[in-house]
């Protein structure tokens, strides 16, 4: 790595991440570290933060956005506030769990992978959440942290869903 790529670049809209940076940045092996850290920050690993890092680590932004791509892990776009997880594991699935996200796509008027207009709900299907005697199960992610919710049917889904909308908008007023 050259000199220049060795320093953290300034920037106070990635302050929060200079200290992963400085941790990480010189140590090999340790991209997945810092894209993991800088997901925890922002909520997702935006092109400017991809660029950021790069100028940090000398590491090519094409690296940094293949690797960011390969593992499912990292989002390229922001997420709702309330992440949907809807567990699509064999035992959910033989119980109803594709009706059931039927439902929860069509109350929210999205699909899997993306997130209401509002910002409030993102949906992501996944291939298993461990909770396969509480099958059908989805957990929801929230600021607070997470939630599961099981025995679920098409009406108790949206039932949840509707009381997290409720609860999001008493908050605003």
């Amino acid at each position: 790595m050259s000199e220049a790529k060795n320093r953290i670049p300034e920037s106070s809209r990635f302050s929060e991440l200079a200290p992963v940076l400085e941790k990480y940045a010189k140590t090999p092996g340790s991209l997945i570290t810092i894209l993991q850290k800088t997901q925890e920050i922002y909520g997702y690993l935006s092109l400017d933060a991809i660029n950021f890092i790069s100028e940090a680590t000398g590491i090519a932004p094409a690296k940094i956005y293949g690797v960011a791509t390969f593992y499912a892990q990292f989002r390229l776009q922001p997420i709702g506030k309330h992440l949907i997880m809807m567990c699509q594991g064999t035992a959910c699935h033989v119980n109803g769990s594709e009706s059931i996200g039927e439902a929860v796509s069509e109350h929210l008027g999205i699909v899997n992978g993306e997130t209401t207009e509002d910002g409030l709900f993102t949906l992501n299907y996944v291939a298993c959440l461990g909770c396969c005697s509480l099958a059908p199960v989805m957990m929801i992610q929230t600021g607070g942290g997470n939630e599961t919710y099981s025995n679920l049917t098409k009406d108790k889904a949206v039932g949840i869903l509707k009381e997290l909308a409720a609860e999001a908008k008493e908050a605003k007023a």
